[in-house]
C-alpha cells in the first residue's frame, strides 16, 4: 500500500514540472502528472522487488528522483515536437 505514496508524490513532482517547464501551451495537463506517477510507481516497484525495504533511503529516494530524470525531458521533448510540427503544417498549408 506504500506505492500509493510513490504515486501521488510523482504526480505532484509531475504537475510541478508542468508549470516550470516552458510549452506548457503545446501539451495536455495531465502528460506530466501521469508521466511523474508512472516514473515515481515503476522506481518504487523496481526497488521493492530488488529487496530493498521502506526502511532504506535509496527507496525513497528513488520515488523523488525517478519523475525529475524522466518527466522533464519527456515535457521538453513534447514541447519541441509540437512546436515542429505546427511549423511544418502552417507551411504546407501556407498559414502566415
Amino acid at each position: 500500500m506504500q506505492i500509493i505514496l510513490a504515486l501521488v508524490v510523482g504526480a505532484a513532482i509531475g504537475l510541478g514540472l508542468h508549470f516550470l517547464v516552458e510549452g506548457r501551451p503545446t501539451r495536455g495537463v495531465v502528460v506530466a502528472p501521469v508521466t511523474g506517477a508512472l516514473a515515481a510507481g515503476l522506481a518504487w516497484t523496481i526497488m521493492t522487488w530488488a529487496g530493498i525495504g521502506t526502511d532504506s533511503i535509496w527507496l525513497w529516494l528513488s520515488m523523488l528522483v525517478a519523475p525529475v530524470i524522466l518527466v522533464y525531458p519527456v515535457l521538453v521533448a513534447l514541447a519541441r515536437t509540437r512546436v515542429a510540427r505546427d511549423a511544418a503544417e502552417r507551411a504546407r498549408l501556407k498559414i502566415g
